[in-house]
């Protein structure tokens, strides 16, 4: 076991054990504001792209009306879910994904499955480590960057992975998180799908080569 699974594992279980009265009190208000599921699990990009089911609190309604599109994040967002988001506290149950291995405290955050092809070769190798619950890109501007951007802080990080690194990136967190700063994109409740951007872009003409 190298050190720096070594620190993840030590210190998910102490905060696992630290924060189970607010981990109990989150799971009790999501249960009597939106019902059931208390948590959103879902399929990411793990080591080497390999798939893993992430897991957070859930905070978004489920959608039955079928003139609701499901992608409108606005439309199914309560307040309790914008809190959740703006102080992090959805990420919590992560701290699991980081006991069972499959992600680290601290590295690129993962992202969606459908991103994948997307990628060029050189942002792929943000799966050259394990994903994490915080990163570089997080204290850095968080959803107030690009995708490009939070690319190539991701990339920084892994060329300058140390324990002192991600010692660092975990304080400055708690001054991110308590700051506010960043939770959302302009005109987006976090962050424009990377594909969907990806998609407009190829579709717009070059206009760099046009007179």
């Amino acid at each position: 076991m190298n050190m720096k699974r070594f620190f993840d594992l030590i210190f998910s279980v102490i905060g696992l054990v630290i924060l189970s009265p607010l981990f109990l009190l989150i799971i009790i208000t999501i249960y009597l504001v939106m019902g059931r599921p208390i948590f959103f699990i879902q399929e990411r990009p793990g080591y080497l792209g390999k798939p893993f089911k992430l897991l957070k609190f859930r905070t978004m309604l489920e959608i039955d009306n079928k003139e609701i599109n499901v992608s409108d994040e606005s439309k199914r967002i309560r307040p309790l879910g914008k809190f959740l988001r703006r102080t992090s506290l959805d990420e919590l149950p992560e701290l699991i994904n980081v006991i069972k291995g499959s992600m680290s405290l601290v590295g690129p955050r993962p992202l969606l499955m459908e991103y994948l092809p997307y990628y060029t070769t050189r942002q792929s190798k943000r799966h050259n480590v394990l994903p994490g619950i915080t990163g570089y890109a997080q204290i850095k501007g968080r959803n107030a960057l690009s995708w490009e951007e939070k690319f190539e802080l991701d990339l920084w990080y892994i060329n300058n992975m140390s324990l002192y690194l991600d010692i660092k990136i975990l304080f400055e967190t708690i001054a991110v998180v308590l700051s506010g700063k960043g939770v959302s994109a302009k005109n987006h409740i976090t962050m424009p799908r990377f594909d969907v951007q990806f998609s407009k872009q190829k579709s717009s003409p070059d206009k760099s080569n046009c007179e």
